[in-house]
C-alpha cells in the first residue's frame, strides 16, 4: 500500500472518529498530531493525512454541498460515517489537489468503500464522485 494510501485511510480514520463521537475535528486533529509525534516511522503517512484534514477544514462547507447536491436525495446525515469520510476525501482531492488525478481520487475511494464500508457504497461513492468531478470540468 502506498504512502498515500495509507495516509487516505489515516485521514479516514480522524474524520469517521471525530463525526462517530461528534467531536470538534480540529481537536481530533490536534489528538492524531499528538499521537504521530511519537511515530516517526509513519510520517510520510501523517503529512499528507494532516494535508487532507486542513484541506477539508479549511473548505467542508463546499465540499459537504458537492455531496449534498449531487447525491440525489441522500443528505450528508443519512450517509454511514465512512462513507461521508471518503466521500469528504474524494471531493477535497478532485477540487482542491492538483497532485492527484481525478481518475486515482476516484479509484482510491471506492477502493476504501469496498473495504470500510457497506456492498453498496462503492457505487455510491463512485457515482457521486464522478458526477462531482463531471461537474467541476475535472475530467
Amino acid at each position: 500500500m502506498s504512502a498515500r494510501s495509507k495516509a487516505r485511510k489515516r485521514a479516514i480514520d480522524i474524520l469517521y472518529s471525530a463525526d462517530v463521537r461528534q467531536q470538534d475535528l480540529v481537536e481530533a486533529l490536534g489528538a492524531e498530531a499528538k499521537r504521530a509525534s511519537s511515530e516517526p516511522t509513519r510520517e510520510a503517512s501523517w503529512l499528507y493525512a494532516r494535508d487532507i484534514i486542513d484541506g477539508i477544514l479549511e473548505s467542508r462547507a463546499e465540499i459537504d454541498e458537492q455531496i449534498e447536491t449531487y447525491s440525489q436525495g441522500w443528505t450528508l446525515a443519512r450517509m454511514p460515517a465512512v462513507d461521508r469520510a471518503i466521500l469528504r476525501i474524494g471531493v477535497w482531492e478532485i477540487l482542491h489537489n492538483d497532485e492527484v488525478p481525478t481518475g486515482v481520487a476516484i479509484n482510491e475511494a471506492v477502493e476504501l468503500a469496498k473495504t470500510l464500508s457497506t456492498d453498496e457504497s462503492a457505487g455510491f461513492v463512485n457515482g457521486l464522485l464522478g458526477k462531482i468531478a463531471e461537474a467541476a470540468g475535472a475530467f
